[in-house]
């Protein structure tokens, strides 16, 4: 599933061509994808110009001047493609502008498209429940110490929650207790401050870096310009069982499930 970095890296690859651009043409290739596109999606979008594009959590946003704001979800397997040659049968949703189109493929259809008044977007039931940005200011080590207090559960799946943080997915959860050197199966309220704060630190540097490198080509992801983003080479953790670890201190990484997720982790240096 693309995670925050691929969401993030694919609204400033649409931000590029699109932000300022009149749509001037809108068309659906099915009636819907995990859900139905919303009634008169079509009508509705005709002719508004995007004013911004945007991220929250796992979700890209589309502003129009009709004080409409597209959201999108790219599911399991979904993605922008800019420009294609052809319109293929994964290709649910088109927009064009007056130089480029843009098509939403995805063939699993776990993605979906709604179409919200922007200023009831923090209204919007989906994000009601979100915690704060892991990349804004309001994520510290003092909400996670108050988020985490007394909890027995594993620090690894209260990250994952969506409404401790908002958009942390498996990948960089795993990446960033591995740079914090927190044992992912620690109960959250055992971690100390510390950690915490290194847990926060860490957190935004995983996530900055694997924007900067374009997010991580796992599957069906890449880029709006086809581009695969190449941050999985630089794993320190994820999918790496059974080999050294990066560390150099003697530890092998080592796969465990858990909440029906795999985590790797060293055993080693994580505690």
């Amino acid at each position: 599933m693309p995670e925050l970095p691929e969401v993030e890296t694919t609204v400033r690859g649409l931000a590029r061509y699109l932000e300022g651009e009149r749509l001037e043409h809108v068309a659906l290739h099915r009636p819907d994808m995990r859900f139905p596109f919303p009634d008169g999606f079509v009508q509705r979008l005709t002719g508004a110009r995007v004013t911004g594009l945007g991220r929250r959590a796992k979700y890209g946003l589309v502003h129009t001047d009709r004080a409409l704001t597209m959201v999108f979800h790219l599911g399991m397997s979904g993605r922008w493609r800019i420009d294609p040659e052809t319109i293929g049968k994964h290709d649910h949703l088109v927009l064009e502008t007056a130089g480029h189109r843009f098509a939403l493929c995805d063939p699993r259809r776990f993605g979906f498209v709604d179409l919200i008044a922007s200023d009831a977007l923090d209204a919007w039931p989906p994000f009601m429940a979100l915690g704060p940005e892991p990349l804004g200011p309001q994520l510290t080590a003092a909400h996670l110490r108050t988020a985490f207090a007394g909890r027995k559960q594993a620090v690894k799946l209260l990250l994952l929650d969506q409404g401790v943080v908002a958009g942390l997915g498996n990948i960089y959860v795993c990446e960033a207790l591995f740079r914090a050197r927190i044992d992912p199966r620690k109960p959250a309220g055992r971690v100390s401050k510390p950690a915490l704060e290194r847990l926060v630190l860490a957190v935004r540097e995983v996530l900055g870096e694997a924007i900067d490198a374009g997010g991580s080509s796992l599957r069906d992801y890449a880029r709006p310009d086809g581009e695969l983003g190449y941050f999985s080479k630089r794993f320190d953790v994820y999918g790496r069982e059974g080999q050294a670890c990066r560390r150099g201190d003697g530890g092998s990484i080592k796969r465990v499930v858990q909440g029906g997720r795999s985590t790797w982790f060293c055993p080693r240096c994580q505690q």
